[in-house]
């Protein structure tokens, strides 16, 4: 059956009817990348691929591997052990025998040893320095742009891929906004994000100063967390700015809140844009590398230049309060999740892409 490259180029492609995917994973335990992976897997095992992982003892990832019955061999992923735990690697592959190995992030792919007679996929999250993937057969960026900059760093640019991520979320317990200390009929924008410099949350902040009554739940963890209740009572929003910490319940979180706001500095993708598009809650960001690419400013959410105070201010008022506006952004949000972010079409897209590098390693060889 013929069958398009990455690049359009057609080839002569082989189906492969099943498989056995070997991932190697050596990230936090939280952080959007970690996220997108668990998702990732989980989606996979219900779709019936056999699977197993390398990967430190997350407890979360533990539990969740093991209620499927998927295999997980512990791994400190140490620098200083890089050269005796890739061979220790090398012995588990032996034992495993997956048809593809999927590695992880800069660190998963750089432990990742060189083979010879099964293919080695690398997974980017962002602008990664490719001298940690010198394992890798293919490649696989989270971004269309990511791919354009794999492309430009690789002998074999056919071979990178466009894996997006999905927004589609679990259910978790509902909560109310008053379970956050926030009055219920209070208007409440909501950030999931790190608290680091790079995600905005400092200009959030500052924009909040001229949205009276507004509150902002700012959910997520990160090294500048302590910095950022402290800014909060200096600007004098402390009031109005809850920070609960890491929070898995994002699903409950989006169906509580009016708007969902990223507003990043850097940010290559940002799967919260996607997930606000699956929960329908209107969506602010920034023109950050990933929002830029996929968002359409009025029609699936609202863009303002990164560090535009003024201009976050004025799209965060418009999408709480012009309610024809807000159903506009939603009703597009919905549309580009179904086309490119649902758990049904990324999981098929990602399947088929395994698939096919399985197919042309082996003809390649």
């Amino acid at each position: 059956m013929a069958s398009a490259s990455p690049d359009g180029q057609g080839y002569l492609r082989k189906k492969v009817r099943a498989m056995k995917v070997l991932h190697i994973v050596a990230g936090a335990g939280q952080g959007g990348a970690e996220t997108i992976c668990l998702d990732a897997v989980k989606a996979l095992h219900d779709n019936g691929v056999e699977q197993v992982m390398i990967g430190r003892p997350h407890q979360h990832y533990l539990d969740a591997l093991h209620d499927r019955g998927i295999r997980h061999h512990e791994m400190s992923f140490n620098p200083l052990l890089k050269f005796w735990q890739k061979a220790q690697i090398d012995k588990i592959i032996a034992a495993e025998q997956p048809d593809l190995i999927h590695s992880w992030m800069n660190r998963g792919a750089s432990f990742t040893p060189r083979q010879k007679d099964i293919p080695v996929l690398g997974w980017f999250g962002g602008y990664y320095d490719l001298k940690n993937y010198g394992a890798c057969d293919f490649y696989m960026g989270v971004t269309r742009d990511i791919v354009r900059h794999i492309k430009e760093h690789v002998m074999r640019p056919d071979r990178a891929y466009v894996g997006h991520t999905f927004g589609t979320l679990e259910p978790s317990p509902a909560v109310t906004k008053a379970d956050y200390g926030i009055p219920e009929d209070a208007q409440m924008v909501l950030l999931l994000s790190r608290m680091h410099w790079k995600k905005g949350v400092d200009l959030l902040m500052d924009a909040g100063r001229d949205l009276p009554g507004v509150y902002f739940l700012m959910a997520g963890d990160g090294p500048d967390l302590e910095k950022y209740k402290a800014m909060a009572k200096e600007l004098g929003v402390d009031d109005r700015t809850v920070f609960p910490g890491w929070c898995d319940n994002r699903s409950a979180l989006l169906d509580i809140a009016d708007v969902c706001v990223l507003p990043s500095r850097y940010e290559p993708f940002g799967t919260v844009i996607a997930e606000a598009w699956f929960a329908q809650t209107p969506l602010v960001a920034t023109r950050a590398d990933g929002a830029r690419q996929y968002v359409t400013d009025r029609e699936d959410g609202m863009l303002v230049d990164i560090d535009d105070r003024d201009g976050l201010v004025a799209a965060l008022d418009a999408a709480l309060n012009d309610k024809k506006l807000a159903a506009r952004i939603v009703k597009g949000g919905t549309k580009t999740y179904n086309e490119l972010f649902s758990r049904e079409v990324v999981t098929k897209t990602m399947i088929s892409s395994y698939e096919e590098m399985i197919t042309r390693y082996r003809e390649d060889s």
